[in-house]
């Protein structure tokens, strides 16, 4: 949530910091604003709105100055405002504040400094900050910092500007994200990487409670003690193109149809010699021997990729998998042991949930595996193991490629148990790494129906409430097509198992009502055709999706029918999901919806 830019150098600021924002845009839109330091004094500009809103009233204003920090936001505390905008100054004006996170004792320190003569102008727990920044300064900013960091609890990510501190500004992060970037005689923070990446390509990623001053020639990092740290710069080698358009109408399109590539980028550089090599994985073939249970954590998106993962690794491993809520997780006093294995899985691997879900897992005991997208992430740096997705940027909200390659992540690590403990023999395991190989091709056949599938969402675009029901495995995926549907759609929508529609649910469905279901499952197929009978004589519309197998006969039962390739039951999510993603994405632009920023919602949910 909410995006955070910072510059120093020798170039006008409010150029760069708009054009870093507008990368980070997705990170949180309601609201926008900079503060630019020029001539001992503080300009700042901030509005409600999207950054275009911001970039209006910028061009009309004369704000000039090489160092300023910027911020776009998704509101936690407060109604989107002008006031509740970041940056916010502190009550003599000489101190301005940019936050990504929530401070939780907030309210304590409202109440002390505003018995120390403060007032506050916003409803955010941002504003306090700026204050009690101020109320520890003594000449020394760094020290101010550090002090004030000491007083707060939650989760930040901060950028500072100074009246008193022309040469620099100060960044600082605890659970929340927050890279630096190197450049010549400049030097930049950003939230995320491709806000800078027009920039400069050398990285320094800043860990938890530690403080960076930055100049224009150096960065220095302090820890929570004042202490100076040694940090090596990486250098980003993915093409500034993946973080474009590249000619589609939205990022989202084009990240789905980025999903064969994507998903080759998982599997293929893992399977060599017809056998699973997971990078370094450090997990022993004896720890699989005994593993008694294995917890797969996440939230949305990546919680639904969880529950395929259940699926698959419980037929294939024979292995008891709980999915789970990474926000319920950590608050149900979970039982867990050494003997137990947590994969927690993360797009941006910041999602703080789920990190601290992960730390409260490793608390008890648990060897955890990360499967994410962002190298060097804050998950995937505490994590035991590592998977990465290999997905590049993923810039809509909504996110697609990056289930794709969860998936196939997922089902790398299933086979690979499944074959460390000998339940697969060697015909059908290679003939799954087979099918797996194919997977790209397959989902290419997909995108190939894209007009069938865009012509049947322009004729249920305007549907007040859309049911998703499947069995097995198609129910795992339903969950995912529904959730996708209401992210971007608005349009209310609910996932079902079909043998639950006669415990309740099929009083909802009427004449008219559109019902999504999935047939891909071959032990259960015959059961799913039943549940589609049961809606369609209770006057529902079905969209199927199924096996070009299948496909003469469920088209006798339903009113449209979308095929994927045929393909074993086991690995069917992979390739269904983009028919899914392609209706939900049209639904959406036919109802004027902004895909990339549906509202409401941020890419990276780094607060609890």
């Amino acid at each position: 949530m909410c995006g955070i830019v910072g510059y120093i150098g020798n170039k006008e600021a409010k150029p760069i910091l708009i054009d870093c924002l507008k990368k980070l845009e997705y990170r949180g839109y309601d609201s926008a604003g900079v503060a630019i330091l020029n001539n001992g004094e503080i300009n700042l500009v901030k509005s409600k709105g999207r950054l275009a809103v911001l970039e209006e009233k910028l061009n009309h204003i004369k704000v000039e100055g090489t160092m300023g920090i910027g911020h776009t936001r998704w509101a936690t505390h407060g109604e989107p405002s002008d006031v509740n905008s970041h940056p916010h100054i502190s009550k003599n004006g000489s101190i301005a504040v940019v936050h990504n996170g929530i401070i939780e004792n907030y309210i304590q320190i409202k109440e002390f400094l505003a018995g120390k003569g403060y007032e506050f102008r916003s409803e955010t727990d941002t504003e306090v900050i700026a204050h009690l920044i101020e109320h520890n300064y003594d000449g020394d900013l760094i020290k101010a910092v550090l002090k004030t960091l000491n007083e707060l609890e939650g989760a930040y990510a901060l950028g500072v500007l100074s009246i008193d501190n022309p040469d620099m500004f100060v960044a600082a992060r605890k659970d929340s994200p927050l890279i630096v970037g190197l450049g010549k005689n400049e030097n930049y923070i950003a939230s995320d990487i491709p806000a800078i990446l027009k920039y400069t390509r050398d990285i320094l990623i800043l860990e938890d409670k530690e403080v960076a001053c930055i100049t224009r020639d150096k960065v220095d990092i302090y820890n929570q003690l004042g202490e100076k740290q040694q940090r090596e710069a990486f250098r980003v080698d993915w093409d500034v193109s993946a973080a474009e358009k590249g000619g589609y109408e939205h990022f989202m399109m084009k990240e789905i149809f980025e999903e064969p590539s994507a998903v080759k980028g998982t599997i293929s550089p893992r399977i060599k010699g017809n056998e699973i090599e997971l990078d370094k994985l450090t997990i022993t073939d004896e720890m699989i021997q005994n593993c008694e249970k294995i917890h797969i954590i996440a939230c949305g998106t990546a919680y639904h990729a969880g529950v395929v993962g259940k699926y698959i690794i419980e037929k294939l491993a024979r292995i008891p998998v709980e999915a789970e809520i990474a926000s319920e997780f950590r608050y149900r006093d979970p039982i867990i042991n050494e003997n137990h294995l947590t994969i927690v899985i993360s797009q941006s691997g910041e999602t703080l949930d789920t990190f601290m879900a992960m730390r409260e897992a490793k608390k008890r005991g648990s060897r955890t595996l990360a499967i994410v997208n962002v190298v060097g992430s804050s998950i995937a740096r505490e994590a035991d193991d590592v998977l990465y997705t290999w997905a590049g940027p993923e810039i809509a909200v909504a996110s697609t490629k990056a289930y794709n390659t969860q998936l196939s992540a997922l089902y790398l690590v299933a086979l690979l148990l499944a074959r460390k403990k000998g339940l697969l023999d060697d015909g059908m395991y290679h003939q799954y790494l087979d099918q797996l190989q194919q997977m790209p091709d397959m989902i290419d056949s997909v995108l190939n129906k894209r007009e069938q599938i865009q012509k049947f969402a322009s004729q249920h675009f305007n549907a007040k409430s859309i049911f998703y029901i499947g069995r097995g495995l198609d129910y795992a995926l339903s969950m995912e097509g529904s959730l996708k549907l209401k992210e971007i759609s608005y349009i209310h929508s609910e996932a079902y198992a079909g043998g639950e529609l006669k415990h309740g649910t099929i009083a909802l469905i009427e004449e008219g009502t559109l019902v999504v279901c999935s047939l891909t499952q071959d032990q259960l197929f015959e059961k799913m055709v039943g549940n589609v009978r049961e809606v369609k004589a209770r006057g529902a519309v079905v969209l199927a999706i199924t096996c070009e197998k299948n496909a003469s006969e469920v088209a006798k039962i339903a009113d449209s029918v979308i095929t994927i390739p045929d393909v074993d039951s086991v690995l069917a999510p992979i390739v269904a999901v983009t028919s899914m993603q392609l209706f939900a994405y049209y639904v959406a632009v036919m109802k004027g919806n902004d895909v990339d920023k549906p509202r409401n919602l941020a890419k990276s949910v780094t607060v609890e």
